[in-house]
């Protein structure tokens, strides 16, 4: 039997949160990018809404896992602890290099085809703080975080999207929460 303890829930969910904000990244950044996703299919959307589809979205574990690993190699980049070849490549955020990517795709699995077809334009379109953070050409490396900060507004605007459609087809309430919850958990 192994000493390592289990952390909390809470305590990664605030390390994540913690993580993007340390290293520039609003909830208010994101929610710019959902609203121009979804606002073209809901002309009553308002920004507090795609607030609070982001805020949500980063209770789901997946997405806080993106978040801290990805932002950690980030950090080790810049800090030259990566071995070759791995930094360069990291460092210079290689076009060939598909990890970044991969890692944020796979964070928008849990909200199925709308969040993985938005990221796939967000990675290529590049919008908002994701274009800032992909363009930033400072002592930071945004490798990763510029893919994690897509796939967030991706999920966020999936899910703004589904519960549209639930409210068009009169779902209740509550039961739009309990989707919304289990989404999240699992």
């Amino acid at each position: 039997m192994s000493d390592v303890k289990q952390v909390p829930s809470q305590e990664v969910e605030q390390a994540a949160r913690s993580a993007l904000t340390n290293r520039g990244v609003l909830l208010d950044d994101i929610a710019e990018i959902v609203y121009k996703m979804q606002h073209p299919y809901n002309e009553g959307l308002t920004i507090d809404d795609c607030i609070l589809s982001v805020d949500r979205v980063l209770e789901k574990r997946e997405i806080q896992h993106a978040i801290l690993v990805g932002i950690e190699l980030d950090k080790l980049a810049e800090e030259k602890k990566l071995s070759e070849p791995l930094q360069s490549i990291i460092e210079t955020d290689e076009g060939l290099f598909g990890v970044d990517e991969t890692l944020a795709l796979g964070a928008t699995f849990g909200y199925g085809s709308i969040a993985l077809t938005t990221y796939g334009y967000l990675d290529k379109d590049k919008i908002g703080i994701i274009k800032k953070l992909d363009t930033k050409r400072n002592q930071q490396v945004h490798t990763f975080l510029d893919d994690i900060v897509g796939s967030i507004a991706a999920t966020a605007s999936s899910r703004l999207a589904h519960r549209l459609r639930d409210a068009a087809d009169d779902v209740p309430r509550d039961k739009m929460e309990r989707r919304d919850e289990e989404d999240r958990l699992s």
